[in-house]
């Protein structure tokens, strides 16, 4: 396994980190993590490198934190680093923001987070960081052992970012970034930033949520073509590792196919050449060319109010954007529960609060819905 220097330290981060927010689950449609086929993912992480694992308070309904310190309880603590987040929105007072830290370590059934993140910040939960002096409290727990780096992941323009990095000093963020969101989420210039500040960077959602594991068929021929051995998602991979002033990059692996095929990649790792660059290139502008919602799957918007599944009517519709399908999408669309459908939405925009991508979440509901209309004629 591929591992890169934490700045000036003898710290070894793997460059593949196992992202804790899709583990294996008992039903697809619930939150409940599959704890077997779980445990097998995390094992198999371990014994071929992976010494980084992201989780976080409220991933999989609160799961995830209490299935990682279990699954991990069994390797030497001084052996895998461990990063979980602080989700300040959750926060109604300055002291919940201890309460959950110290839920947090109970969860995780440790003594100290190697990797502590202000989680999600965007210019709203970054003023809420300030107002409760939640920067405070944490590097109180960092002088007191409990955090060893503490740092942020975020969510907004690079303005916001500039903000954040100038207003306290991290030792680490993650933000999201791959070959298409690059230019379309304004990425380049995120990842500038924190270069420019010395900031290592962790390198979430590498793959979109599993879109670029599958960008239509027109894209995966092309790079079938290039590189016949390797999977469509390795591009994807490789393109966040080559950067250098990457620490690690975070995988969201749901099952042992895909981290079997993320650990080969970054296991004798080769950073991408100008002519896979280039490919890349095109393959992103094909894929701008398509009318999909850019939502990645983290089901933050969830739960609606009024029953909308948004994060599976817009993975339907991409599927739509995709192929072009009329018939798959439509016999895809009524399949889910009608109570999960489109025309449930009542245009409140709870939804839009919590969205990383800034999707305009119930306007593309209702282009669904009339996609549906219109498809169904």
């Amino acid at each position: 396994m591929e591992k890169r220097r934490y700045k000036n330290t003898d710290m070894e981060i793997s460059l593949l980190g196992l992202g804790c927010m899709r583990l294996p689950k008992l039903d697809p449609e619930k939150d409940e993590i599959d704890y077997a086929k779980a445990q097998e993912i995390v094992d198999y992480a371990y014994a071929h490198g992976i010494n980084y694992f992201d989780t976080a308070y409220r991933y999989h309904g609160g799961d995830s934190e209490l299935f990682v310190g279990q699954a991990l309880k069994k390797y030497p603590r001084e052996s895998f680093y461990l990063a979980t987040k602080l989700p300040i929105w959750m926060a109604e007072t300055p002291e919940d923001v201890e309460r959950i830290f110290n839920d947090q370590l109970a969860r995780c059934q440790v003594e100290y987070f190697d990797f502590y993140l202000c989680h999600s910040q965007n210019s709203a939960n970054f003023d809420k960081i300030v107002k409760f002096g939640a920067y405070d409290f944490l590097k109180k727990m960092k002088a007191e052992g409990k955090i060893r780096h503490l740092g942020f992941s975020f969510h907004d323009k690079p303005e916001v970012l500039q903000r954040i990095v100038d207003t306290y000093e991290w030792d680490f963020a993650q933000i999201q970034l791959n070959y298409l969101d690059w230019e379309m989420q304004d990425a380049k210039a995120q990842y500038e930033i924190l270069e420019k500040a010395g900031i290592p960077v962790i390198i979430m959602e590498p793959v979109r949520g599993g879109f670029l594991a599958a960008p239509g068929a027109e894209a995966e021929a092309k790079l079938g073509a290039a590189a016949p051995d390797r999977s469509v998602a390795s591009w994807a991979i490789r393109y966040a590792a080559t950067l250098p002033g990457v620490m690690t990059v975070l995988s969201g692996m749901s099952n042992m196919e895909q981290i079997a095929d993320n650990v080969a990649t970054m296991t004798g790792f080769a950073p991408l050449s100008e002519a896979e660059y280039a490919l890349l290139d095109d393959v992103v502008n094909n894929c701008l060319k398509k009318d999909f919602v850019p939502c990645t799957g983290c089901r933050y918007c969830m739960d609606c109010p009024f029953g909308v599944d948004i994060p599976k009517m817009f993975a339907t519709y991409n599927n739509y954007a995709l192929t072009k399908n009329a018939e798959r999408f439509l016999k895809a669309y009524h399949e889910a529960p009608e109570s999960e459908r489109v025309h449930n939405c009542q245009q409140c925009g709870a939804c839009m609060e919590q969205c990383p991508q800034h999707i305009q979440i119930p306007e593309k509901l209702k282009m669904i819905g009339e996609l549906v209309e219109k498809l169904s004629k």
